[in-house]
């Protein structure tokens, strides 16, 4: 079996005029036995996969329906109260929402209502946290809404028309598989509001299952790859989006959406050029509006700590605006556009739409990416700050059966929601529960309360939209201390959200992704490279160029590389180092031959010469040090080309009676140049376990020859 050497043998060190013997005790570290190969591995797995017990089935039901776990030891008299009150107010405030973020997402009012009902149901059976708020999502609606759009334009309906359409039992039922080519007769058959749900529900049952996949295969570790940095800009960018798209209700434009890239500058340039037809009506009530919800919100905001409950501004604005909508006939005397029919009750159940798949598979990734780091970072940040534990896999699964449950009953995707979450912690959420006794008050809202809302006016619900923005918006305020903090973080920031609102909410996320992994190349491309100091009366070593009063010994450089080394940066590695010691050992192996030549030639011509004495002083010349150390601490792994080039090193300086010594590799470097070979045989014990005993070690072995020498 290997044995790892750490040093070491008897040197002997002269000090002054007196000499010391030093010993260098030798380390001996036995390897742990090798791991089972990958067969024994897979083998193992597969048995314990395949077995089936009845602990084992009644442990897969009770982990795949937590509620199960949780509701038997419900405390009614300790948990009750606050599940109810955190419900009932997170349902008041959704019910204005859903209606609001229905637009966003290119649908009708009444599919946002369904589409909070049944998350909130589904996500109390299967959701692992207490706290999070599950429903619809701005930036989400904003995806969703683009592909829509597309495809209601690619199926021939009108999109400039602003009429909105009215559910029928027959446009309900009427498969939409075939793109209209009578206008007329396929109007009959499903409008264009109908053509956008079928769309919307397809597109939510393949992120859906895209998400229940992620959970299957144990694929959380790709939100790893969405920073918190990352996340925040893209939020903020597609808020700028999602506000352009609502500017429109404000001014009561009839205009189409743009989508694709750029639509965010040209939905502007539309806006400016239909200016002249801004509906004043409109325009009053959105101005209103922002007077009453802005101060409100603020208000709310400000005084959390003292409110039991928050205000819910938005129901009373969206009541008071239905009411003067309805008694000052504002559609019919300024031709204001309003909500519409809403019915009650539930439509019957339907299938997506096979036939749009290929066509919505690709743009269900995004979502489905975004739905699940959103809902797993929320939940785990919630469980964390009360002291329990979620299962991010069983996250994902929630997630994405409160997608693909929902698709057959005319909904749209949703996610967790930060400001509903906070809203449901602040007002006493104790467990799950709550959420039931939310989607009881949507039900309600379903069954009698919805039709009062035909009168509702559109630019209401898009500022409704518009200032539960603030949050993402706010987020330049943040940018000097984040800057203080993580300049790279910032352009992180920075280069998301303008990608995400310049180009496009799809394009500007994987914009993010490429950049901060660039970042992460680049910093390990060009990382810190000092040299080392000794810190008098101790065995450390620090950066000469952070700290001062740092000591070197005679004839040794310390040379520490602060990142793994690898093919991208082997270059800079031997660059930085042949800077730091200011030799480049094939330079001076160039220089020395290029000089031997000369003088033989010289001795040629005439030996004995001056001019032979000065070349062979140029051939000798000092190089100040004998000895480079080698500080491995920050180097996370080798590959084959670190390998090599540490090789390559080792060897150029040994040309030049320059010894290079490594230390403080931890176990997988050691392994991988033992793999490597390395080391010529018996060399291992060129290894050091710290900094101080590689120098002890040179300067003992230094002393040792040049007493050697003398005699």
């Amino acid at each position: 079996m290997a044995e790892f050497n750490s040093v070491h043998s008897v040197t002997e060190m002269p000090e002054g005029d007196d000499a010391k013997r030093t010993c260098h005790h030798r380390m001996f570290l036995e390897p742990q036995e090798k791991k089972r190969s990958m067969k024994a591995l897979v083998v193992k797995q597969a048995k314990k996969t395949c077995s089936c017990t009845p602990a084992k089935v009644k442990d897969y039901v009770f982990s795949f329906f937590p509620v199960l776990q949780w509701l038997p030891k419900y405390k009614l008299r300790e948990y009750l109260l606050g599940d109810i009150m955190s419900g009932v107010i997170v349902g008041v405030l959704l019910v204005p929402q859903s209606i609001a973020y229905s637009l966003l997402a290119g649908q009708e009012p009444i599919y946002g209502l369904y589409t909070s009902f049944f998350a909130s149901i589904i996500y109390f059976i299967f959701g692992t946290s207490r706290h999070i708020s599950v429903g619809i999502f701005g930036v989400i609606c904003l995806m969703m809404g683009q592909v829509v759009d597309r495809e209601i334009q690619r199926a021939g309906y009108d999109l400039e028309s602003a009429a909105v359409g009215v559910l029928t039992d027959t446009a309900v039922y009427v498969n939409t598989t075939i793109p209209p080519v009578n206008r007329t007769s396929q109007q009959l058959l499903c409008d264009k509001s109908c053509y956008a749900i079928t769309v919307g529900a397809t597109m939510t049952f393949i992120a859906g299952v895209y998400q229940v996949a992620m959970g299957f295969f144990q694929v959380g570790f790709v939100s790893v790859y969405l920073s918190d940095s990352l996340l925040s800009g893209f939020v903020t960018g597609a808020s700028f989006t999602i506000l352009t798209s609502q500017a429109k209700y404000l001014l009561g434009l009839d205009i189409p959406r743009s989508s694709g890239v750029g639509s965010l500058i040209g939905t502007w340039i539309n806006i400016f050029r239909n200016i002249h037809k801004t509906n004043f009506c409109d325009l009053i009530t959105s101005f209103l509006c922002f007077l009453v919800l802005i101060p409100t919100k603020e208000l709310n905001e400000h005084f959390k700590s003292r409110l039991k409950a928050p205000i819910p501004v938005e129901l009373v604005v969206i009541v008071a605006a239905t009411l003067a909508s309805h008694f000052g006939k504002l559609r019919e005397t300024y031709g204001s556009s309003i909500a519409g029919h809403i019915p009650t009750g539930f439509l019957p159940p339907r299938p997506p739409d096979w036939n749009l798949i290929p066509n919505v598979a690709l743009d269900a990734i995004p979502i489905a990416i975004i739905g699940f780091a959103i809902t797993v970072s929320l939940s785990e940040m919630f469980a964390k700050k009360h002291g329990y534990s979620v299962k991010a896999n069983q996250e994902m699964y929630a997630i994405g059966f409160c997608n693909i449950i929902p698709s057959f009953f005319h909904c749209f995707t949703t996610s967790a929601a930060l400001a509903k979450t906070l809203v449901k912690e602040s007002t006493g959420c104790r467990t799950q529960m709550s959420g039931v006794v939310t989607s009881l008050v949507i039900l309600l809202v379903l069954l009698v309360i919805a039709p009062l809302f035909y009168s509702l006016q559109k630019c209401v619900l898009a500022v409704i939209t518009i200032v539960n923005l603030r949050g993402a918006l706010r987020k330049f305020k943040d940018l000097p201390k984040m800057w203080h903090l993580s300049r790279v973080d910032t352009v992180i920031w920075l280069v998301t959200m303008a990608a995400s609102a310049l180009i496009s909410t799809e394009i500007g996320l994987l914009v993010g992704v490429c950049f901060s992994m660039l970042c992460v190349i680049f910093r390990t491309q060009r990382p810190e490279a000092p040299l080392l100091g000794w810190v008098a009366e101790s065995e450390t070593y620090e950066s000469l160029s952070a700290y001062k009063n740092l000591q070197t010994k005679p004839g040794i450089v310390v040379f520490r590389f602060e990142a793994p080394l690898y093919y991208i940066n082997k270059e800079c590695f031997k660059s930085t180092l042949y800077k730091q010691t200011g030799v480049n050992p094939v330079w001076v192996k160039a220089a020395n031959k290029k000089a031997a030549k000369r003088v033989l030639r010289e001795k040629e011509v005439d030996s004995g010469g001056n001019q032979t004495s000065v070349s062979m002083d140029f051939v000798t010349e000092p190089l100040g040090f004998h000895t480079i150390v080698i500080d491995c601490c920050a180097v996370q792994f080798l590959d084959t080309a670190g390998i090599r080039t540490l090789k390559e090193v080792c060897k150029d300086y040994r040309e030049i009676d320059v010894q290079v010594l490594l230390a403080q590799c931890n176990p997988s470097v050691r392994s991988s140049l033992i793999r490597g070979e390395f080391f010529k045989e018996g060399e291992d014990h060129l290894l050091f376990h710290s900094v101080h005993q590689a120098v002890d070690f040179a300067l003992g072995a230094q002393g040792h020859s040049g007493a050697s020498a003398s005699k």
